[in-house]
């Protein structure tokens, strides 16, 4: 059973720092693409980083949406099968709810969702 659970998420100044985390159980980052997506009030979710499945090799693993360029840095733990997000220079507009997402290549297609954590930058 596949289990992602987030953590990190907080009140932040603009201009601060977080990171957050993504232990993810039953799964395995050699068939799996993790990414992070988030969602604020009135909006559609939207994709900020991912990190490749190993099966696929590339010379870059990760991408980022063109908004957080720079600022954010999606990294991964194989040892502790737990992915971050590194977040610098917080904006308000980044204020959302952060989920993380597996999505699975074998032995089926299929993704799977944390819970969501809040993160919240304001002065």
């Amino acid at each position: 059973q596949v289990q992602l659970v987030e953590s990190g998420g907080d009140l932040v100044q603009p201009g601060g720092s977080l990171r957050l985390s993504c232990a993810a159980s039953g799964v395995s980052f050699s068939v799996a693409a993790m990414t992070w997506y988030r969602q604020s009030p009135g909006k559609e979710r939207e994709l900020v980083a991912a990190y490749g499945a190993d099966i696929f090799t590339a010379d870059t693993p990760t991408k980022y949406t063109d908004s957080v360029k720079g600022r954010f840095t999606i990294s991964r733990d194989d040892a502790k099968n737990t992915v971050y997000l590194q977040m610098n220079e917080l904006k308000p507009e980044d204020t959302a709810v952060y989920y993380c997402n597996a999505h699975t290549y074998y032995p089926t297609h299929r993704d799977y969702w944390g819970q969501g954590t809040q993160v919240t930058v304001s002065s």
